[in-house]
């Protein structure tokens, strides 16, 4: 069975011409959906990984309809795979139950793993530079030893409530809370 998958982003967009021509290629079903690609929970793109069977293939109009990453879409077509389910993509003329398509997904595969090791590679290589420069990675503190001490005597006081402490400190009093946990039980 040839099922269909058509997404556009936005209400405002329309999937009829990925609707015709899933249709055209002889789609019995087709799922659309109106959801960004960025996001990870797509109802109808679960549906229709749902609803094919082993033997059957899942054709869309183009990748980008199907996945926003590579990594994404190579997760998507292995689940494929390993369902038994081939998978289309027509602007692109991939089809995955060809060798010459298998081999397509293959060499997509060891890109995507060859770019994440790259990113990796710079992403440490980055770090141990600001390292050896003298910067520390993260967030710089918002609050310093002495605004601690000043907070802590302050705490002491049970007429000034946390919030005023916070709104005097220029913090929020979840940022209060994360330095001086327990706030007014931690000082006696």
């Amino acid at each position: 069975m040839l099922i269909g998958y058509a997404r556009v982003s936005t209400a405002d967009q329309n999937p009829e011409l990925q609707i015709a021509a899933l249709e055209k290629v002889g789609c019995e079903r087709i799922f659309v959906e109106t959801a960004s690609g960025a996001v990870a929970e797509r109802p109808e793109l679960l549906a229709a990984l749902c609803y094919a069977r082993p033997g059957d293939t899942l054709i869309v109009w183009k990748l980008d309809r199907l996945a926003r990453s590579l990594k994404q879409l190579i997760e998507t077509v292995h689940t494929l795979r390993g369902n038994g389910v081939a998978f289309t993509s027509l602007t692109e003329a991939i089809d995955t139950s060809t060798a010459s398509g298998e081999l397509f997904f293959h060499i997509f595969g060891a890109l995507a793993e060859f770019e994440r090791a790259l990113i990796r590679e710079r992403t440490k290589a980055g770090l141990k530079a600001a390292l050896a420069r003298g910067r520390k990675g993260g967030r710089p503190k918002s609050m310093n030893e002495t605004e601690l001490t000043a907070v802590r005597q302050l705490l002491k006081n049970p007429e000034i409530s946390v919030r005023e402490i916070a709104s005097m400190m220029n913090v929020s009093t979840s940022t209060l809370y994360r330095h001086v946990p327990g706030a007014r039980a931690s000082v006696s």
